[in-house]
């Protein structure tokens, strides 16, 4: 694994195979049939390789709306404006620079942070060149309009793959990383 600056920030995102994280709505309905099934195409693992969780504040909503919080045992950073309420104490609404956020985590001794999202928050991240790590599963489904991986934001950037792996589903999880060299 590498870090910027002792810091690595991951984007683990699934997204439909014409590059949607949500229809418009933002509903996750499409993914329902595959969480249906034994397999969570790597999720506990990489869950329990993160330290810290930076999530936009739409998506912080969604999750609120979850039977149970999803980040449980986890620090979480929710990049909003916004007065939203805190599920627990180690949710922080912060309405700083990405890279202000990113630096402040790094001080604090994190290492290795999710960037959950949504699209806007990913395009912002990576924009300034701060995701490091992309971890993307393509679902085996066309979306055809809705929210985009990297919603509006997103900038032009060469990645290096470093891994392929396909699941019975029709699922294929691409890990990229950005070059040494970037």
């Amino acid at each position: 694994m590498r870090a910027a600056n002792g810091v690595e920030v991951v984007y683990y995102v699934a997204s439909s195979i014409d590059g949607y994280l949500a229809p418009a709505d933002g509903s996750l309905d499409w993914l329902s049939a595959f969480e249906a099934t034994d397999d969570d195409f790597g999720y506990r693992e990489f869950y329990g390789s993160v330290d810290a969780i930076v999530i936009g504040s739409k998506t912080y909503e969604q999750a609120l709306e979850f039977d149970s919080w999803p980040y449980e045992g986890k620090h979480v950073v929710v990049m909003s404006c916004r007065t939203l309420p805190k599920v627990t104490a180690e949710v922080v609404i912060d309405s700083r620079e990405p890279a202000a956020v990113v630096e402040d985590l790094r001080s604090q001794g994190f290492r290795r942070i999710w960037l959950v999202g949504g699209g806007e928050l990913a395009g912002a991240f990576q924009r300034e060149g701060l995701i490091t790590n992309y971890i993307i599963s393509v679902i085996p489904i066309v979306l055809g309009t809705g929210r985009g991986v990297f919603g509006s934001h997103g900038g032009f950037e060469r990645l290096e793959l470093v891994g392929t792996r396909a699941y019975a589903e029709g699922i294929v999880q691409l890990s990229y990383r950005t070059p040494l060299d970037a």
